[in-house]
This record gives structure tokens, sequence and C-alpha cells, in this order.
């Protein structure tokens, strides 16, 4: 049995290279164009060599999106951008659009193609299309249904597919949305998403001009857009079994801590499952561990049925964010017992925390000693990225993190 591929996003060069420690087999990437995520930091030409040098040596792979769906003026700089990167080593390109395809089958004709999400594959007849084009992967569409996912990867036993199973949900077919071009002229398509389908919403009645009312029974309004968030961390041996090649976390946006904590989950979700499918147990503590990142209610969005009011959440756009992310552990001195700690949020002595690390590794303590870079003693560390030595009960290793509950107990 082939084992699915755990896909994450990597948004920097240091968020790639946490997923790629804390399991994910493959993850994507965007460049500093024609990726969906112009917000986020993103790679230049030297960060995604390092990147995919980084990946490589560890037997992972790198995907690089370009998965705009992009204008005439888009297209002038699509062939140099192309001749930049494909001495790279990336290991798939993800692409939406025909003319796209055509430009790097021309240039790269070796490299693996991916059909993203973006091109709205929902049927296996579709799927055939682009593998007669070179598509070695398709994404399927969101809005699949378990049983149709089946269907398509049976009837197309030789391509591979790919599907989303946990993150951020879009309120539009394939994520093809206009709502933020036509609010503020900022085209989602090409990268630049406002989600203004998280904005909150009132209606004014036209013959009583500035008197504003709730579209549901509610004083703020509704943020009737707004869906929750796709986990399927409960529904792991559903996915592979599907048939799928690989199980795809949303979230380039997302914070290295995220990334690395849902990795993580699921790593282990799926390694327990392939240690005897038959017996496999789901573990109710993924889904708390899940939750210790930010998010917004769970839904298993159009998996097994289709989405109702059940899978909206009308209240808020926000997130759930019950754990603060501390920092990160540069080096250990087992002699000493001490380790240096790159800060990210105010931890003091006295705290109760939280250290997790690869393999699903998990040490709890309270904070009894911490120093400075010049070796005082100190009670808080409360600047950004200071770097601090702390005294550790247990011994941890580079690339663990630290987290606490934001009311300060152990859980």
């Amino acid at each position: 049995m082939n084992k699915i591929e755990l896909l994450a996003p990597a948004g920097d060069l240091q968020k790639l290279k946490f997923a790629i420690i804390y399991g994910a087999d493959a993850v994507y990437i965007g460049g500093q164009i024609f990726g969906l995520r112009a917000a986020a930091r993103n790679f230049t030409y030297d960060q995604m060599k390092e990147g995919v040098e980084f990946a490589h040596e560890r037997g992972k792979k790198v995907f690089l999106v370009m998965n705009i769906i992009p204008h005439n003026e888009d297209l002038d700089a699509l062939e140099a951008y192309i001749e930049e990167i494909k001495s790279i080593g990336f290991d798939a390109i993800i692409l939406s659009d025909p003319g796209t395809l055509m430009f790097v089958k021309e240039h790269m004709p070796e490299m693996e193609v991916h059909l993203s999400t973006q091109a709205n594959n929902t049927n296996y007849m579709s799927a055939k299309f682009w593998q007669s084009q070179g598509v070695k992967r398709v994404i399927l569409a969101r809005e699949l249904s378990l049983k149709e996912i089946k269907d398509t990867t049976e009837k197309v036993p030789d391509l591979e597919f790919e599907a989303f199973m946990h993150g951020a949900m879009c309120i539009s077919y394939s994520g093809r949305c206009l709502l933020s071009n036509y609010m503020v002229n900022k085209d989602a398509n090409r990268g630049e998403c406002k989600h203004a389908c998280r904005w909150e919403y009132v209606l004014m009645e036209k013959k009583r001009e500035g008197e504003y009312y709730p579209v549901v029974e509610d004083e703020t309004g509704t943020y009737f857009f707004n869906s929750k968030d796709l986990c399927m961390i409960e529904n792991v041996p559903d996915l592979i079994e599907s048939g799928l090649a690989s199980l795809k976390i949303e979230g380039r946006m997302k914070s290295l801590y995220y990334v690395a904590n849902i990795v993580r989950v699921y790593r282990k979700a799926i390694d327990e499952y392939y240690k005897d499918p038959e017996n496999f147990k789901y573990d109710p503590q993924w889904l708390e561990e899940i939750k210790k990142a930010s998010h917004r209610e769970f839904s298993t969005g159009f998996y097994y049925d289709k989405p109702s009011d059940k899978d909206q959440h009308y209240g808020s756009s926000a997130y759930t964010r019950e754990y603060d992310f501390l920092g990160i552990v540069q080096s250990y001195d087992p002699e000493t017992k001490l380790a240096t700690i790159e800060q990210r949020n105010k931890m003091s002595v006295g705290d109760e925390i939280e250290i997790m690390g690869p393999d699903y590794v998990q040490v709890d303590q309270v904070i009894g000693y911490m120093e400075n870079e010049r070796g005082y003693e100190i009670e808080d560390a409360p600047h950004a990225q200071q770097i601090i030595k702390m005294r550790m009960e247990a011994p941890v290793e580079p690339y663990y993190i630290l987290r606490k509950r934001k009311d300060g107990r152990f859980e």
C-alpha cells in the first residue's frame, strides 16, 4: 500500500523548514508573483533554492504555486519567471490556467504539473482531459463528496488526485471569487483577496435611508458569507480509502506555530492508520491538539453532505485563540540543562508552559529559571524575538516550540 502524502503550506522559508521537520511529506510555496497569496511573505529566488535543498536533503518535495488566473499583462512576465525558476529543482508546478500550462510545458517539458483546485475539476471526464494535456495530478474541487471522489479516482486510476483536509473554506465555487474585486478592486483570482466574505453585513431598507437592519436576529448584523473551517482529523481513514494520493492543509498565510501544530497532529493520525488500518482507533486528543492553534468552528465541508446553515458561522469572523506561541528552541546544553530560546510572546518565571516537538512529543513544565543574552537572571521575557536561556526539566531539541494557555493554566 502506497502511503498517502501529507502536503503542508509554507508561506515563507522558516515555515517550510518547520512543516518538514514536523512531518510533512511535501510543501507548497509561492514565489513573489503568480501565486494566489500575494499578502504572504513568499519566497525570493535564493529562498526558493534554499528551501528546495532543505527539503530534498530530507527526502521531501516542494511544489511551486503558479495558480493565478492571469490577464494579458501578467503574461508579460511569465516567460522570464519560468526561465528564472526552472533550474531550482521544484518537484511540481501547481497551476490553474491553460495558457500557463502551455508556457510551462514549452519551457519546462519535464516538469511535473498539478492542476489547482481553482480549475474546479468536479468530474472524471474533466480529469481525463487534463491528464491528456500532461497534468500528473488533479487537486479536486472542494465541492465534491467523498463518494464523488472515490468514483473519480476509480475511473481514472493512473492519475493522481489531491484534496484539502484542513483549513479555511472559501464561500465561492472552488475559490473563484469576485467579491474582493467588486468591493475594493483587489482581484482574488490574482492573489489579492481581501476576504470580503468574512466581513460583517447589515441591510438597509431603501425608504428608510440610514436605518440598518440585521439579516438575522442579532443587533450586530450577520456574517452570512462566513464559512466554518474544514477539519477532517476525525475522518482520516475515509480520506485515505477514497483513493486520494495527497491530503492538503490550507494556510500559507498562517503562522509558523499553526503549520507545525496542524502538521504534527495529522502526521500522527495518518501514521497510526497505516500501522493497522483494520483496527485504527481515532484519538479524541488529536482534535484537542488541533484546537490549540487558531481556528474557527469546524465543519467537514462537502465530504458527507452539502453544507447547510450548520456549516456557516454567523456570529463572527474572528479566530479562536486559546494558546500563545511563546518561542522556538534554538539549541540545548545537556550539561547545564539550559535551552536557548527565540522569544515570540511574553513569558515569565512561574508560567505553566507546554513544549511540543516533532514525532508528537510534548512536555509540560513550569518556567523556573531564565537568563538574558548577557547571562543575567530575569523574571520576564517581554521583548519581541528576544534571545534568552531557559532551564528545561527534560531535554529539548532545535525546532521545538513553547506555548501556553492564555488563561495561564495547564490543560
